[in-house]
């Protein structure tokens, strides 16, 4: 347990950090899941525009610091490489 008050103020931001990159990991899976959702219906125009509004969301983990930059863009392009191959 953490001693010193700056140990303490740290454990109290390291709570506080880890909830809200916990509810925006929860948001980027909720905008993949949609895009997942749409390839698996066949349906490539809500697989599209699924993909537009999931990728500045999927960036702005980056930014955040709650995905890798590398991670974001595979995820990004193995998406987008599917929704291509739609019929």
């Amino acid at each position: 347990m953490a001693n010193t008050p700056q140990a303490k103020k740290r454990a109290r931001q390291n709570e506080k950090r880890f909830a809200i990159n916990k509810a925006r990991r929860s948001r980027i899976r909720t905008y993949l899941r949609k895009v997942e959702e749409a390839i698996a219906s066949g349906d490539k125009a809500a697989a599209e525009s699924a993909l537009r509004v999931a990728q500045p969301e999927l960036m702005r983990g980056v930014t955040k610091g709650v995905y890798h930059k590398n991670t974001a863009s595979r995820k990004m392009s193995r998406l987008s490489s599917r929704v291509k191959s739609l019929a």
